[in-house]
């Protein structure tokens, strides 16, 4: 597509940004080190991330979904189980990219939130100090098309390929581009699907980076599963089914499997099914229902598949001893349930050889195929986030708290687990960290933001780091902060509620009454912090 024509479009109202001349540019700069002189011997740091998923879903934390190489990344590497991410995507992508809370970094651009001007990105300092730098999948902080400079080739990129918004259909997804232009003819053949191509052009990018002489950063940002429910067939046949007991006996199954494996207390009890999901056998619609697990399931484990491709194409290079590989998830699992009257731009009318789509989580319509676009809901959400309370959107652990591997041969011993607490704002300056890179100080001549988070290396080698001093949220259906052992938490700006995180980690006690002092303490910690991030520094 050309640059006129993309200059005529927007998306979901956001206005045109910056000229066509920025087409094909490399990557605005942010100022940093020269490269070391061993750069042969840096590591190179692939991120994987997920979309909208549960704690107990991979089988290393508790989880029946088949997710074999996302396991050997588990057991052989690190588990993290009390790490935190922001309650829903863009906050999330945004921490993780910068190393700052979401409320700053965050920027309320044209349109759409966008990274603030000022905050240095990982890939802008990496690519600075000499390595090579690729992302694929979702960016989710593009103003809209058109606005190039908020695209990730002008964050740090040297090559792109992926999705610049929040979802989109699997079989045809929207704005699709690679570097600064959309390519909507790659998604023209009959077995396109958007989780495959990530993954094909992950290992592409690997073989690209391969062929240098030094160091590389992926960020391999996939979609799954977050909705619509959408997989090929025979993806979705091995989980035929393995549902059919239902949500409660999935949830007792998990928890009795996360305590085996180590990655929860096992003194915290499964928090009570949530309010709005019956019990398994009052439901109407059992056959629907499973099948929306299943399908579900499948988006899980395509997912994994891809990450067992990359995983041989890192080894085929010779790359993998000398790879940190992080996989996390952006927040828990989503409990939306789609409705037959919404739509938007994510939303095409129909597939690609003509059929309509039929939106909606409506029972005579089994969820799967391309001319489907449906959302696994209350119940599956609620086993995804096993055994913890609430949704993504929301700041109690089943919003916010996730899974972190790492994994890096010779560096962090196999098959160990963690308890440190911590925060997607640490991998950035983790990153940077163990690339012996400083963080930059300018970002194209105008003062970098600070990181609010700090290096996790510590933790990767065995040891432990002193923990951070109070993290806090805000964003949505949530609020909360959190100090020490002491949590804060809020719903839809209910009244506060206040939880003992080392003896009560899923929430069930809320000692706010007990406690007044303790809560009035995090509440003007959090007001404070609030009130900072509401004035956050000007862009020039």
């Amino acid at each position: 597509m050309s640059d006129s024509s993309l200059s005529r479009r927007t998306f979901l109202g956001g206005a045109l940004g910056a000229s066509a001349s920025l087409a094909g540019m490399g990557c605005a700069g942010a100022s940093g080190p020269a490269a070391p002189e061993d750069s042969g011997r840096r590591p190179n740091i692939v991120m994987i991330l997920a979309d909208d998923m549960g704690y107990s879903d991979l089988g290393c934390y508790g989880g029946e979904i088949p997710t074999p190489h996302l396991d050997r990344l588990g057991y052989g590497g690190l588990r993290f189980t009390n790490h935190h991410t922001n309650n829903m995507c863009v906050p999330t992508r945004a921490a993780l990219m910068t190393g700052i809370h979401s409320d700053v970094s965050c920027f309320k651009g044209p349109g759409q939130t966008v990274l603030h001007p000022r905050a240095a990105t990982v890939p802008q300092a990496l690519r600075d100090a000499g390595y090579g730098t690729y992302m694929v999948g979702k960016w989710h902080l593009a103003g809209a098309i058109g606005d190039l400079e908020t695209y990730p080739c002008q964050k740090g990129f040297d090559r792109y390929y992926g999705m610049l918004f929040g979802t989109a259909h699997y079989f045809q997804p929207l704005a699709l581009v690679r570097q600064n232009q959309e390519v909507p003819e790659e998604m023209a053949a009959p077995d396109y699907y958007f989780t495959n191509a990530i993954t094909d052009n992950a290992v592409a990018y690997i073989e690209e980076a391969s062929a240098q002489d030094k160091p590389f950063f992926l960020y391999v940002a996939y979609t799954a599963a977050h909705w619509p429910l959408h997989a090929f067939p025979e993806d979705i046949e091995p989980h035929k089914g393995r549902y059919a007991a239902g949500w409660d006996a999935l949830r007792e199954q998990r928890h009795v499997r996360q305590k085996e494996l180590g990655v929860i207390n096992p003194d915290w009890p499964l928090s009570p099914r949530h309010a709005a999901v019956p019990a398994w056998e009052d439901e109407p619609h059992p056959e629907w229902q499973q099948r929306r697990m299943e399908v579900y399931a499948a988006q899980v484990s395509v997912m994994d598949r891809g990450v067992g491709r990359i995983l041989d194409e890192l080894e085929r290079q010779g790359r993998l001893d000398n790879t940190l590989i992080c996989f996390q998830i952006d927040n828990g699992g989503c409990h939306v349930e789609y409705t037959p009257d919404r739509t938007g731009d994510f939303l095409p009318p129909a597939t690609k050889d003509g059929r309509p789509i039929r939106r909606g989580n409506l029972p005579d319509i089994m969820p799967g195929p391309a001319d489907t676009f449906q959302s696994y809901g209350h119940g599956w959400a609620n086993a995804s986030n096993t055994p913890f309370r609430l949704f993504k959107q929301y700041d109690h652990e089943g919003g916010v708290m996730t899974p972190l591997i790492a994994h890096w041969p010779g560096v962090i011993e196999p098959g160990s687990i963690t308890d440190q607490l911590g925060h997607v704002t640490d991998l950035a300056p983790t990153f940077l960290d163990v690339a012996g890179v400083e963080p930059p100080s300018t970002v194209d001549g105008r003062p970098a933001l600070p990181m609010d988070g700090r290096s996790l290396a510590p933790v990767l080698r065995g040891g432990r780091r002193e923990p951070p001093s109070a993290l806090y949220w805000q964003w949505n259906h949530g609020r909360a902060v959190r100090q020490g052992k002491w949590k804060l938490v809020s719903a839809d700006k209910g009244p506060w509620e206040l939880y003992d995180m080392e003896s009560d980690g899923t929430e069930l006690h809320d000692l706010a009454t007990d406690m007044p002092e303790k809560a009035a303490e995090l509440e003007a910690l959090w007001k404070a912090w609030k009130d900072r991030s509401q004035a956050p520094p000007s862009v020039g």
